[in-house]
């Protein structure tokens, strides 16, 4: 398994995922009336299939949450993402 970790690519406007190191995963994003609305998200094509995108999306959403910030999630996967977890709703924001 793979160690996990997500950063904040503010120059880029981007939440990166890395597994071990190396960047899996990214979540665009842009700052609206003082949220994070998330707009797109990929996975690169050799970490698809196995999980990294759950990861993404908790890690960044997860780190949102512990900056006191809130999230609009315009990315289709994100909105799926945070449907099937309820936990997030205390940051989520309605676009």
């Amino acid at each position: 398994m793979s160690d996990f970790d997500v950063r904040d690519n503010a120059a880029d406007h981007r939440f990166e995922l890395l597994a071990d190191g190396e960047i899996a995963g990214l979540a665009m994003y842009r700052l609206r009336d003082g949220a994070i609305v998330i707009t797109h998200s990929e996975v690169s094509p050799e970490f698809r299939g196995r999980g990294y995108g759950n990861e993404l999306a908790a890690r960044t959403l997860a780190l949102i949450r512990s900056r006191g910030e809130k999230v609009i999630t315009l990315c289709p996967f994100f909105a799926r993402y945070v449907q099937d977890h309820r936990e997030w709703d205390d940051i989520v924001v309605e676009p």
